[in-house]
């Protein structure tokens, strides 16, 4: 796949790590792939951990997440409340089954491990929550970025610009 062919979704709450959403965006949207913002309510403004904001382009009940090739979670404290939200588990585990990219980074793998998808994966996130994804069944591993077939998982922002590049060839690979 080309990335001006890519239809990404990328998911978002409040508290959301600002570099952590905005990096990938630019980059992906840099490259002419689409991204769209899904969050609880469409057209709605999301506030980042540091101040930058975000209005959101569709509600998740609105996502039809068939159309999509990759969904990126960024991390901050967003990920604890987008765990809680069934539509996002079902978009992990809907990714998942049909070998779509899925990209974490830092505390985004809560949602992969409320999902339920992370037993005998090989990732990475900040160190705070390696035991939350190892007790799911994950071999966690203190390094920058990790790509293991369709789920590409970063530690944290200092990590972006080798978590970029391997999301990148993820896309590229579909």
């Amino acid at each position: 796949m080309r990335l001006e062919d890519a239809k990404v979704l990328t998911l978002v709450s409040d508290d959301f790590d600002d570099l952590e959403f905005f990096y990938p965006m630019i980059r992906l949207k840099e490259a002419h792939a689409q991204v769209d913002v899904a969050a609880l309510s469409a057209n709605t403004t999301y506030h980042g951990k540091y101040g930058l904001s975000v209005t959101s382009d569709i509600a998740f009940k609105d996502v039809d997440i068939s159309t999509y090739d990759a969904l990126l979670i960024p991390g901050g404290w967003a990920p604890d409340a987008l765990r809680r939200i069934d539509d996002v588990l079902e978009f992990v585990r809907y990714m998942d089954q049909h070998n779509r990219v899925i990209g974490q980074i830092c505390h985004a793998g809560w949602v992969l491990s409320s999902a339920g998808i992370l037993k005998g994966r090989h990732v990475t996130s900040t160190p705070g929550i390696k035991h939350d994804l190892m007790y799911v069944g994950a071999t966690w591993s203190d390094v920058p970025a990790i790509k293991d077939g369709n789920l590409v998982s970063g530690r944290r922002p200092p990590d972006l610009p080798i978590y970029l590049p391997y999301l990148l060839e993820a896309i590229l690979e579909l």
